[in-house]
């Protein structure tokens, strides 16, 4: 970590705050939950899934919501920023920085309303997705925003960052399944964060909450043209603040919180919608002769209403194969030398349905390009055989032996689907430009594609390299009326 750890100077009052004993001393006097400001813990928590590091105040780790309300007046009172923390998860550097870290991921995990009638549910921050979606199983219920780190990523961290999933095609993204938030200002105001009306007449709370509903209608309704100019028109646009979801007619602040990546307010409690668990699923397993030609049928096979349509290149195919964890499942399926792979899935309650649009889905890819082969997967098994493949695709990736490893910064950039094909043909060809390889991977179905460099970071003609790189895919996503971030928010890396 040492010569890479970025070092800090925080002061307040001209004292040095970083790992601060009196500030330490008071938390632990005030609080009954776990004060870290050893430089131990203050090392494990400048870093998450990242490429960055950021050495923080220190950690708290709250064993209520009463931890929590102390640590904020304290740190309102001591002059200092608070971050608050999940599974540490997040790609781009959120969770990181001279701040005093909120932990939510030990203590605050508890379900506290279930309503499987209404098919909603109350949770803390710290409840992690696959915990509670092995909870709504026995009623037949989901909460379908399925992140590839769900053994780990929290409810709160997939709020602050509007994590999406390989079905947001079919069910959108967190902003669409927040339902209500009840959260703390940084004043330490509390307010709930819902449906509001357009006359506010239904809307309680504290006079400075409401103040913000009509400040942020002021800016809405000001910058509309700029609004509907400036967002992209896309699914997967987890960028910047939701504002162009004040409507004068009436909208869901809790959607404004979803995406704010904690700069907005610390979440107590979060409502969410629940899905019923679809009783079928089929597969088709869509082997290309090249990454274009695959690009190029996403269009079509989106039109036939996949609940998922997945990519694996060829780089994430050899070395899966050389795990033996995956090779069986790799071994049912994986015909000749694809460049790329589609996992088109198709859900619903019925299984005829799902098998015609399996027969649907050959016959247009063999209109469009008679050289890919096709397989069904049928077997619930084998199809979570090969999904676990998909789902393991980071760790795949970053098991590439040699010093090079494939680097997280451009890797989420979402572009409008009749622009995909020409999207990753021109990465290619700046990745050739500077003799590197890329590894494509994930959400084909809505533009996002996860693209990694291959990359030698103790090379420091490799560290200019990642900024040419970075550099030329915003050009190009730009040009081409994309979103620079489609998943993983704007942390640091943006």
């Amino acid at each position: 970590m040492g010569a890479h750890l970025r070092k800090h100077s925080l002061r307040t009052d001209g004292k040095i705050r970083v790992g601060d004993p009196k500030l330490a001393a008071r938390l632990n006097k005030e609080l009954e939950g776990n004060v870290l400001f050893d430089k131990f813990s203050r090392g494990r928590y400048s870093t998450d899934a990242s490429i960055y590091q950021i050495e923080p105040i220190g950690t708290v780790v709250p064993m209520s919501n009463a931890d929590v309300e102390r640590t904020i007046n304290i740190a309102k009172d001591e002059g200092i920023p608070i971050l608050p923390r999940g599974g540490g998860t997040s790609q781009c550097g959120q969770v990181l920085g001279e701040a005093l870290i909120i932990d939510t991921s030990k203590q605050l995990n508890r379900i506290l309303e279930f309503d499987a009638e209404t098919k909603t549910i109350e949770v803390e921050p710290g409840v992690v997705l696959d915990d509670l979606n092995r909870m709504l199983k026995p009623h037949k219920l989901f909460f379908p925003v399925d992140i590839s780190t769900g053994s780990r990523a929290t409810i709160g961290g997939m709020a602050g960052n509007n994590a999406c999933g390989s079905r947001s095609i079919r069910y959108g993204n967190m902003v669409h399944n927040v339902l209500e938030i009840d959260a703390i200002l940084a004043d330490g105001t509390k307010a709930h964060f819902g449906q509001v009306s357009g006359n506010l007449e239904d809307i309680g709370g504290p006079r400075s909450y409401l103040d913000i509903i009509g400040t942020l209608r002021k800016i809405a309704a000001r910058e509309s043209e700029e609004i509907d100019y400036r967002y992209p028109n896309l699914l997967r646009n987890v960028g910047g603040y939701n504002i162009n979801t004040i409507k004068p007619e009436g909208h869901n602040l809790a959607q404004l919180l979803v995406g704010s990546e904690g700069t907005l307010a610390y979440f107590q409690k979060i409502k969410l919608p629940l899905q019923s668990i679809p009783l079928h699923r089929v597969l088709g397993i869509c082997l290309f002769p090249t990454l274009r030609s695959a690009m190029e049928t996403v269009p079509g096979i989106v039109q036939l209403d996949a609940s998922a349509v997945e990519l694996v290149d060829r780089t994430m195919i050899d070395l899966a194969n050389e795990n033996p964890v995956f090779r069986p499942a790799i071994d049912q399926f994986l015909k000749g030398n694809p460049a790329a792979i589609l996992l088109v899935e198709f859900s619903g309650d019925e299984e005829q349905p799902l098998l015609e649009k399996l027969t649907h889905l050959h016959e247009l890819l063999r209109d469009l390009n008679s050289s890919v082969e096709i397989i069904n997967a049928l077997d619930p098994g084998f199809q979570a055989e090969v999904w676990e493949v998909r789902k393991s695709g980071l760790n795949i990736l970053m098991a590439m032996r040699g010093d090079g490893k494939p680097v997280s910064f451009i890797e989420d950039c979402a572009v409008p689907l009749e622009h995909l094909a020409d999207y990753t043909d021109r990465l290619n060809e700046e990745f050739d430009r500077h003799g590197v390889q890329g590894t494509w991977y994930a959400h084909a179905s809505v533009g996002t594609l996860h693209v990694r460099p291959v990359l030698n970071m103790k090379d420091p003609k490799h560290a200019i390299k990642m900024r040419e790189i970075a550099e030329v895919a915003c050009a190009t996503v730009k040009e081409l009326k994309g979103a620079f971030s489609g998943e993983h928010g704007d942390g640091l890396v943006r």
